[in-house]
């Protein structure tokens, strides 16, 4: 498989460190010589590929940004082109990541004991242990103040009761960041391991969306853990919600790569389909149109996505720039697959192309993690002072 060019319109790469072309170098290749010779076999097969567990330990794309237990400590932009690349192979695996990354490592990281980070910390970080996070539950999404689920102290230890759903890494975590209220109806954050007595998950099945990934739901019936697996760094909803804003920022670089993907493999192939007079579609101004507007708007994306990296890594990024960040590029994203798919007519529905398979996915990226017009509201009440969720 050839390697994949890039799209840089704008000579974006001359705005790159040494350190951070090195990090997209070495993610494109993996994607190229990894992950996509093998990805469409899993999306039909709906599998994630655990083969690869191991190489992305071994190239230290699982907590990439984090500081010290063996994480590559690379800046906030380097993080995001890996992101950027991951996604470009498929959604499903740059969710493997971000929720390992910054749901999982990030919140133990930042929240957790040093006996905590000692025991989970470098096993992430290998991908010798696998993690997931459970905010979100049947009845609240968009919502999660309103969790229901339930965590009772009982001496030296709490006691968790209730459900989480549309859960990434579920059934194949060894530890799961559980969120739940305490009887203080404060939300804090608990370490669930695999096996533990009353803990069960289950798979989602019947996705036509996000199918090379784990989707499940975990249940909680008098689950009895130590108190020593409670993050004792945080509480209230501010712990979820920061995990959350690292997660979408990898998400905000990861719409990049879906939209580079789908926007070159529309490129190349109106350059060779012939319909006409024996011309190349791309010589039509209704292709070229289309064209022009997904490059247009990619370039949007990745200098937005630059400059909230750079405010990160001088910690001066908000919440509400990643929010914007997310909302338009993976609005971007989803567009730009749209056109990719009418410009290839029937052959866009077909898996031997990806455009489907990428658009299909940014379905379910429109929505996690704050869907999209939730991203508008952050960004609303922020600008105006006056919040719209009450």
């Amino acid at each position: 498989m050839a390697a994949f060019p890039g799209v840089d319109f704008l000579d974006l790469d001359s705005s790159f460190s040494d350190e951070e072309l090195l990090a997209r170098r070495t993610a494109r290749q993996f994607v190229d010589e990894r992950v996509l010779p093998i990805i469409t076999q899993h999306y039909r097969d709906a599998t994630f590929p655990m083969e690869l567990v191991p190489q992305l330990g071994e190239l230290g794309f699982f907590g990439a940004n984090l500081k010290g237990y063996g994480c590559a400590e690379m800046s906030n932009v380097a993080y995001g082109l890996v992101m950027q690349e991951l996604e470009r192979g498929d959604s499903g695996l740059r969710s493997f990541v971000s929720v390992q990354s910054a749901l999982v490592m990030f919140p133990i990281f930042a929240y957790g004991s040093d006996a905590q980070k000692e025991k989970w910390l470098p096993r992430l970080q290998s991908g010798k242990a696998i993690g997931c996070f459970g905010l979100t539950e049947p009845q609240f999404g968009s919502n999660p103040g309103g969790m229901l689920t339930r965590a009772v102290k009982h001496a030296n230890s709490y006691v968790l009761n209730g459900e989480k759903m549309w859960i990434t890494n579920g059934s194949i975590a060894d530890v799961a960041v559980v969120w739940a209220k305490c009887e203080d109806d404060r939300v804090r954050g608990f370490l669930v391991e695999k096996g533990m007595k009353g803990f069960a998950t289950h798979d989602v099945h019947g996705k036509l969306s996000m199918r090379a990934s784990v989707t499940s739901g975990l249940s909680f019936s008098d689950c009895e853990i130590s108190a020593d697996n409670l993050l004792p760094g945080i509480d209230g909803l501010r712990g979820p919600l920061s995990c959350l804003t690292q997660a979408r920022y990898g998400i905000g670089w990861g719409g990049i790569g879906a939209a580079m993907a789908c926007y070159d493999t529309a490129l190349q192939y109106a350059k060779t389909r012939k319909q006409f007079a024996n011309k190349p579609i791309a010589s039509h101004q209704l292709v070229q149109d289309k064209l022009a507007w997904m490059i247009t708007e990619i370039c949007k994306a990745q200098v937005l996505a630059l400059q909230v990296g750079r405010l990160k890594d001088r910690n001066r990024a908000q919440p509400v720039h990643i929010s914007m960040l997310k909302m338009n590029n993976v609005w971007t994203a989803v567009e730009v697959a749209r056109r990719a798919r009418e410009l290839l007519g029937a052959n866009g529905i077909v898996d031997e192309y990806g455009v489907m398979r990428h658009m299909n996915n940014l379905e379910s990226v429109y929505t996690y993690e704050g869907t999209h017009d939730i991203q508008r509201l952050i960004i609303g009440e922020h600008i105006t002072g006056i919040s719209a969720f009450a």
